[in-house]
């Protein structure tokens, strides 16, 4: 069984067996708002996730990915939750810039 942990959420963890769908599908699945602006297609930067640990747990890097790595849009311990998949147990936490205002956040 897999297990994502959400740091900054209160260290919400989220425990699936799902492989076939994305970080940001297993969070929304679990009831968690996780921002993201244009719809799961890569678009944007807005469902950025910060990896704190496992990030060899996800999946290789996807072209679009890539592309704002090269722009400097996303780091190098970031990633986009409707980019890649979950193999392993990982932690991370939301982006300062992409966390709702609805939501109570808890100190890394």
């Amino acid at each position: 069984m897999l297990r994502i942990v959400i740091q900054n959420l209160h260290k919400k963890e989220i425990f699936t067996n799902d492989e076939d769908k994305n970080l940001l599908e297993l969070i929304h699945q679990n009831h968690v708002d996780w921002m993201f602006a244009c719809g799961g297609k890569g678009r944007c930067t807005t469902c950025r996730a910060i990896v704190l640990q496992g990030s060899d747990q996800l999946s290789e890097l996807s072209p679009v990915e890539e592309k704002f790595r090269a722009n400097s849009r996303l780091q190098p311990n970031e990633r986009l939750a409707c980019q890649c998949s979950v193999l392993g147990d990982v932690v991370i936490k939301v982006a300062e810039e992409n966390k709702f205002m609805h939501l109570e956040y808890s100190e890394d």
